[in-house]
């Protein structure tokens, strides 16, 4: 299956972390664009339309709270799946994150790379 057409979106600003992603990804045949941080996302996002966003919770500019209400708050883009991945383990996050309307909440500690791109294809087929 070809899915050069799938767009995946990855804010993340651990470069290892991205570079993981981006080349995990990338294998499976989905086009990548990536940031290091919140800052033009919604901009980016806007002008790429992916199918699905991953996104860390703390960035070095932009709080990924601020950055997720942002993108529900925007009709273009608010129903764009999101899963969070991130160092963030507490339960108030967990609970904001997912009152916010994420898919999947994932922290880095518990899952691997390979858990993420499993993830993102079970959230693009079944939708969740």
């Amino acid at each position: 299956m070809l899915n050069q057409k799938i767009k995946v979106f990855i804010i993340e600003d651990d470069i290892n972390i991205l570079s993981g992603l981006k080349a995990k990804l990338s294998v499976q045949q989905y086009q990548v664009i990536s940031l290091s941080s919140g800052r033009n996302a919604i901009e980016l996002i806007k002008e790429n339309k992916p199918n699905i966003i991953i996104l860390d919770l703390i960035l070095p500019d932009l709080d990924g709270f601020e950055l997720l209400q942002k993108i529900k708050k925007d009709k273009e883009i608010k129903n764009i799946p999101i899963v969070i991945y991130t160092n963030l383990s507490d339960k108030d996050s967990k609970s904001k994150g997912i009152e916010l309307g994420i898919k999947h909440y994932l922290t880095k500690v518990d899952y691997r790379l390979d858990d993420i791109v499993d993830k993102v294809k079970q959230i693009l087929k079944n939708g969740r």
